[in-house]
């Protein structure tokens, strides 16, 4: 599978973009999409990065989710094949939920995971 296959398999859901697209026009710096990464971190080895950015590097990835634009860059993209963003209300408010079928393991928060083939580097005081 080429990079451009693996991108195409970003899901964001209908409620989960609409709530982007209305934090993206809250915002007055002009030209900004949505961001997703992987870093090294993070309880179980890798962590999500998740947010808004207005520069492209050269080896990112652009793709149209949604109606949105999300820029992925290169290393992490592998990580996030087939990754699934929802947005859920809840009684405290509300926020985003990350799946991802390529973690074998995540944290209780949800934010940190590993994969099969690669555990990441776990911070030391998790």
């Amino acid at each position: 599978m080429d990079l451009k296959e693996a991108f195409a398999m970003i899901h964001i859901s209908e409620t989960a973009a609409d709530r982007i697209k209305e934090m993206l026009a809250a915002e007055e710096t002009p030209n900004l999409f949505l961001r997703l990464g992987v870093k090294e971190g993070g309880c179980s080895g890798f962590s999500y990065g998740m947010g808004f950015d207005d520069e492209s590097q050269e080896n990112d990835q652009e793709l149209d989710v949604q109606g949105l634009k999300v820029v992925v860059d290169g290393t992490s993209l592998k990580y996030l094949n087939g990754l699934e963003i929802d947005f859920k209300e809840s009684a405290m408010g509300g926020g985003f939920t990350i799946n991802n079928p390529n973690a074998t393991a995540t944290c209780g928060c949800g934010s940190s995971f590993r994969t099969a083939a690669d555990a990441g580097k776990p911070d030391a005081d998790c």
